[in-house]
């Protein structure tokens, strides 16, 4: 297989390239206009093709495509007729090969990552922090790294924050002022991310790379599935989470140039979460890695509702494109509508602006890229039908998926090894024992000296002559122990 089958124009079928879908590509829409079905489309075809794909299940519709579709279900004479309408022969219903996941470890496999893999930037941005917090977050992790403090979880951050409370003082000379209010800030949005039930996430076992990128038996692309119902609701942690994962796969897999067909294929729903209100470094970064994962034969899908949530920068970088219909009402929606056009290749059978305005549900505008990597004129299409459920599973469905999982019991149970929070504690035991004991030898002294008979004390005066020859002695011992002492240092410096 070198192409997938999107949908039918009245110029006939319209297909995606395999050999292009590393160039990726875009799937917007107002909202009810079909995007999701568009998305499960996509995924179940890249799975039949043999390629592994990551999608994160904000509705929990997508965890239907673990299941074949049902011809008992209301919609089956709909998707029949739409079948029958675009050419489809035969349309059968099948499943996908699925693994599900999920941060909190309620709805799929836990995922997780260690403190110190997430790194001070992206931490920051899930906490929130200004500049200035942030500058502190990243002296913490610079005085792990030099006092080798293994960050794992949350505890261990918390751990190390204390930490460098306790020796704020001590490291403002090393790495620069570290203030009180920050720490606090950093404290309290640590408590806060652990209140919302994000502890787990943050830990070991931590995720395999591998155990995503996977072939079943029969040659299908595994298809992951992140249960996001609840990530949505904390939409820093969401894009973050995601933008993570994209990192990673851009730092561990090789390069590979422009293969058959991709990878991995990455779908970013509510892909705008990530662009709001990141900053111009982190919106560069985001840039660079669109630009740059490619080469290692990663595509990724932004699901938006609207192309203008995505910068200019990255929008350039996705050349296949699925535009379902946008509503334009106000001017602002107008202006939106003309910009989303403007970005398709014309097509002289029709007007570009006005029927993004027109479109029905399941309808799309689709330009994909040809051999060459040039984009294809813009089609109006009707969407395949998917083989697989529209519609969530049913939680006993899920529950026998998860324990048929090729991963089950890998990720299940958290490991805790030593790590900062346990060095941290024993050093502060170590060290409390250490001043319990001064302070009882210091006070066996006093008692000692409270006890001690007491000298009689002379009545005899000490004349002027005798201060100044004891005066010079005491000079002259002090300037002889200063030059031992300079011997000694100096011969240590040699």
């Amino acid at each position: 297989m070198s192409e997938i089958f999107v949908g039918a124009s009245p110029s006939g079928p319209q297909h995606l390239l395999l050999s292009r879908a590393n160039r990726h590509g875009l799937v917007a829409g107002a909202t009810g206009t079909g995007k999701t079905v568009t998305l499960q489309i996509l995924a179940q075809a890249f799975s039949d093709a043999g390629v592994p794909v990551f999608a994160a299940d904000v509705k929990g519709d997508l965890s239907g495509m673990a299941v074949p579709g049902d011809e008992a279900a209301k919609l089956h004479p709909k998707l029949v007729a739409r079948a029958e309408k675009i050419g489809l022969d035969p349309f059968t219903y099948q499943a996908a090969p699925c693994v599900f996941w999920d941060v909190f470890g309620k709805l799929g496999h836990p995922l997780r990552t260690t403190v110190t893999e997430i790194g001070p930037t992206l931490l920051s941005r899930i906490l929130q922090l200004n500049d200035t917090q942030e500058g502190v977050l990243n002296i913490a992790f610079q005085l792990a790294d030099d006092e080798r403090l293994m960050l794992l979880d949350l505890k261990d951050l918390r751990a190390l924050i204390a930490y460098v409370a306790e020796r704020r003082q001590e490291l403002g000379h090393k790495y620069g002022h570290v203030a009180p209010a920050s720490i606090g800030a950093i404290q309290r949005r640590l408590l806060v991310l652990e209140r919302e039930g994000v502890r787990n996430f943050f830990g070991e076992p931590a995720l395999n790379l591998s155990d995503m990128i996977k072939v079943d038996k029969e040659g299908k692309g595994q298809v992951n599935i992140l249960d996001a119902t609840k990530l949505i609701e904390s939409p820093k942690l969401y894009s973050t989470f995601l933008l993570w994962l994209l990192a990673e796969l851009f730092e561990e897999l090789p390069e590979v140039g422009d293969p058959d067909k991709p990878k991995l294929v990455f779908f970013f729903d509510e892909a705008h979460l990530l662009f709001d209100g990141a900053p111009r470094a982190l919106l560069d970064k985001i840039e660079q890695t669109v630009k740059l994962i490619r080469s290692k034969g990663i595509g990724v899908f932004f699901v938006t509702q609207n192309p203008r949530d995505i910068p200019d920068e990255v929008l350039a970088q996705l050349g296949n494109r699925f535009q379902h219909a946008l509503r334009a009402y106000t001017p602002k929606e107008q202006r939106a509508v003309r910009a989303a056009a403007d970005a398709f290749r014309p097509n002289p059978d029709f007007d570009t602006e006005e029927t993004i305005t027109m479109l029905g549900v399941g309808e799309a505008l689709v330009s994909t890229l040809d051999e060459k990597g040039a984009p294809l004129m813009v089609q109006q299409t009707l969407i395949r039908p998917p083989s697989s459920r529209l519609g969530p599973l049913k939680k006993p469905e899920r529950d026998e998926l998860l324990k048929a999982s090729p991963i089950y019991g890998v990720y299940d149970e958290m490991v805790d090894r030593e790590s900062a929070y346990e060095f941290l504690e024993d050093r502060a035991a170590r060290n409390k024992i250490e001043q319990e004991r001064e302070e009882e030898a210091q006070s066996r002294r006093g008692t000692r000296a409270r006890t001690a008979p007491k000298r009689r004390s002379s009545s005899r005066r000490v004349s002027s002559t005798e201060r100044l020859v004891g005066g010079a002695l005491r000079q002259a011992t002090r300037t002889a122990v200063r030059e031992v002492i300079r011997g000694l240092l100096g011969s240590l410096r040699r």
